[in-house]
């Protein structure tokens, strides 16, 4: 996979989590501070870093540049995903799915700073098992980095889009995916009898 180029891209940077970690030495404890930084243009590239040092804008910086040096290009369909993916990260597990158009995005903290930053504005997600930021956003950032498009997958087959899933299938997954309204229950506040 190619790399991508940071320099030609309007990156925007967005903080995750800031921790504060000590070490115990022989005069008292020695503080330093780790950064969880993403960035993206919101026009699907993302890329998240994780950046360390004694100050806190210095482990920003640090965590910039490293989120520059991974940076994924992801295949959108309008403002969503392509299909359904599920990650997992050390013990976080992650699951986004694409959702309808304007849906938003129904997602926690971390996975939330990582979709918006690539410019997804329609997605359902879970984040399971551990909570931990740096693990969630890895996780995310797996999920992100493993979607694949229609036409790439008919294309590294030797094929279209439309010859593997037909004219409507083709036109279907290039189109932003549409969820079906269930009818409203006929007693939404519960049993249908009187108190």
């Amino acid at each position: 996979m190619a790399r991508i180029d940071p320099t030609k891209l309007n990156l925007e940077e967005k903080v995750v989590q800031i921790n504060r970690v000590a070490k115990v030495v022989q005069g008292g404890r020695r503080f330093s501070f780790s950064a969880v930084v993403v960035v993206g243009d919101g026009n699907g590239v993302v890329g998240a870093g994780l950046g360390k040092g004694g100050e806190v804008p210095e482990a920003i910086r640090k965590g910039v540049e490293d989120a520059k040096k991974h940076l994924v290009r992801i295949p959108l369909v309008g403002a969503t995903i392509p299909h359904v993916i599920e990650r997992d990260f050390g013990a976080s597990r992650v699951i986004l799915k694409p959702a309808s158009p304007g849906t938003g995005v129904i997602a926690g903290g971390s996975v939330r700073s990582v979709v918006e930053a690539a410019g997804i504005r329609d997605l359902l997600s879970k984040s399971m098992g551990s909570t931990n930021p740096v693990n969630v956003v890895r996780a995310t950032m797996d999920a992100l980095g493993a979607l694949r498009s229609a036409d790439a997958i008919a294309a590294d087959r030797g094929k279209t889009a439309e010859e593997l899933l037909g004219k409507r299938g083709a036109e279907r997954a290039r189109t932003p995916h549409e969820v079906i309204e269930r009818p409203a229950a006929a007693f939404p506040m519960g049993g249908g009898r009187g108190r």
